[in-house]
């Protein structure tokens, strides 16, 4: 009889090595109570509580940004640009004066260089030191803000060759009516200089800008012209700016050109100055023999002529007389014949605009140039007339030349030497009343001269 074999006792009964029961918890909490664990635990938590604090006190900081301050930005792009740095240089002086309304003193300044040329030819500069680049406080009308202004030099415009600026202003929220107020006084500031006075713009890179301080207007009966030729070019100009729409309804370019030629000093450019103040309208000086100045830049200026602006191209014969060279790059980049015309009446030519060209030899023209289309009035101005030479007279004097006993009239003197066939410009006639205050003296010089002239 084979005896059965002895029963198998249960796993949970087996014997447990002691270290194993020293390891192994009797229960999963118990592992909480680890000293390193419980350490390990409480970093992390803080830095989860950091964590969140910080991005709740950026997400904040964004929030009452957003609620609490109001920022506008200006750049040089925009044309209240040069409006708001006239402004702060406005505040500047008002600093220094001591006015309630203040820029707060800074240590970053930049100097803003006005050039005014006088009549005479001479020419007056200022210096105005403003809020230069980085960050000032100022108060104005009793708010506080923060006025920022940058200068990012790596990007550059094309257009005028200067690196792009920004002007930003922040202040409170339940502030912000304050802005319009401030961009209308900066505006009102920049009219007010060029109220009453004649704009002078030049090309500064593919943009025109204000060539020095806006100008006294000339008035327009102060050029004296001979009988009949201002009342024709006033009269032709008036009725092209009347008649927009009769241009546009026949599919007509809005363009007009006119041709002023005659010797030098006859009154050609000075009278395209009066005309231009007595219009409202300002001046662009175009200069076809500058440096840098090609077939597209012309063009593009031409297409770009700000309003109400009359472009005037003096001596438009002697633009394409010679090139000048440039060393290793050749000749530099120059205006050709082809490329005024296309400029002036070509595909891409601009509308809206009137200019003026004057020239003192009109048989170096080009037939080309002065066809209609591109030129569509010419008037010749030449010399003293005796009647120009008489309402000129009357114009320094207030009395006519006959009313003083000289001899002889200046009329008369004016007569004479036409009939000998010999001239005297308008120009030399107002220098030499200029240097007479007295009207005897006028005339007597005035023979003087003529003697002078015939020996």
């Amino acid at each position: 009889m084979v005896s059965s074999p002895a029963p198998t006792e249960p796993l949970q009964n087996a014997a447990v090595s002691p270290a194993l029961q020293n390891v192994t918890p009797k229960n999963w909490l118990d592992g909480f109570e680890n000293p390193y664990f419980q350490a390990g635990f409480g970093l992390m938590g803080v830095g989860v509580v950091l964590g969140g604090l910080r991005k709740f006190a950026a997400v904040g900081d964004v929030f009452l940004r957003r609620r609490l301050l109001v920022k506008v930005e200006i750049n040089n792009k925009d044309s209240a640009y040069p409006w708001i740095l006239g402004w702060m240089a406005q505040q500047s002086l008002i600093n220094q004066r001591g006015s309630s309304s203040l820029i707060s003193r800074s240590h970053t300044l930049s100097v803003q260089t006005t050039v005014n040329q006088h009549d005479n030819g001479s020419s007056s500069v200022f210096f105005n030191l403003i809020a230069g680049t980085g960050m000032h406080w100022f108060k104005y009308r009793d708010v506080w803000m923060q006025v920022v202004r940058e200068r990012d030099t790596k990007s550059m415009n094309v257009m005028t060759g200067k690196p792009w600026e920004t002007v930003t202003f922040t202040t409170l929220s339940r502030d912000r009516d304050i802005f319009p107020q401030l961009l209308a006084e900066a505006r009102d500031l920049a009219m007010q200089d060029q109220e009453g006075k004649l704009v002078i713009q030049t090309p500064r890179g593919f943009e025109w800008s204000p060539f020095g301080l806006p100008r006294r207007k000339r008035p327009l009966h102060s050029v004296v012209l001979d009988d009949g030729v201002a009342a024709a070019i006033e009269s032709d100009v008036n009725s092209f700016l009347q008649r927009r729409q009769w241009y546009v309804d026949r599919g007509i370019p809005y363009r007009r050109g006119y041709l002023f030629y005659g010797p030098p000093g006859s009154g050609k450019s000075s009278y395209i100055q009066a005309l231009a103040a007595s219009l409202n309208y300002n001046l662009c000086l175009l200069n076809l023999s500058e440096r840098g100045l090609g077939d597209d830049k012309l063009t593009f200026l031409l297409s770009k002529v700000p309003e109400r602006s009359f472009v005037l191209i003096e001596d438009v014969d002697s633009a394409f007389n010679k090139r000048v060279q440039t060393g290793e790059d050749g000749y530099q980049s120059s205006v050709t014949f082809s490329g005024l015309l296309n400029a002036l009446d070509g595909v891409a030519s601009g509308e809206e605009r009137i200019i003026f060209l004057t020239t003192n030899y009109i048989e170096r023209l080009d037939p080309a140039l002065i066809r209609p289309g591109r030129v569509d009035f010419t008037q010749y101005m030449g010399d003293a007339t005796p009647n120009q030479g008489q309402k000129l007279f009357e114009r320094f004097y207030g009395t006519a030349p006959s009313e003083i006993q000289s001899g002889q009239d200046l009329h008369d003197m004016l007569e004479e030497e036409m009939k000998k066939e010999k001239r005297i410009s308008m120009a030399a006639l107002q220098g030499l009343f200029i240097r007479n205050d007295n009207p005897h003296d006028a005339l007597v010089a005035c023979r003087q001269m003529f003697d002078t002239k015939s020996t």
